[in-house]
């Protein structure tokens, strides 16, 4: 089964950091479910919101947070990606993990995201205050 061009929209716009892009990929009601007990954790609705999650990995991180999709398995509108990512903050541990993320497509967009991180305890320390 090939990628959905949505997702594919997604992905393009998030790899070359075109925010607009990525938010036009983004269901008008879509909706990232971030793991964990941290600052960025919970539901962020609506790309604006999304957005501004995304910029929080960027602050935080002092622009290092990377993301990387390893392979992408497709089941109808659902897609699961395998991904790695990376982050630096000065004074803490820099982060280096897998995990599975898996989106929703609706309406040729991207509605929802769920994440899962290898270590949610270590993902949730890096991003404390």
């Amino acid at each position: 089964m090939s990628i959905p061009a949505a997702y594919q929209r997604y992905e393009d716009a998030l790899a070359t950091g075109d925010m607009a892009g990525l938010a036009a990929a983004l269901h008008p009601s879509a909706v990232w479910h971030q793991p964990g007990t941290n600052p960025l954790s919970g539901d962020h609705v609506g790309p604006d919101a999304i957005l501004a999650l995304l910029g929080g990995f960027m602050e935080r991180s002092q622009g290092s947070f990377a993301l990387r999709t390893e392979s992408r398995m497709v089941n109808g509108d659902t897609v699961a990606t395998a991904v790695s990512f990376s982050a630096q903050r000065p004074g803490r541990t820099d982060l280096t993990m897998g995990g599975i993320d898996i989106f929703r497509i609706a309406d040729d967009r991207v509605a929802e995201i769920w994440l899962f991180s290898a270590d949610q305890d270590a993902e949730d320390a890096f991003w404390q205050d």
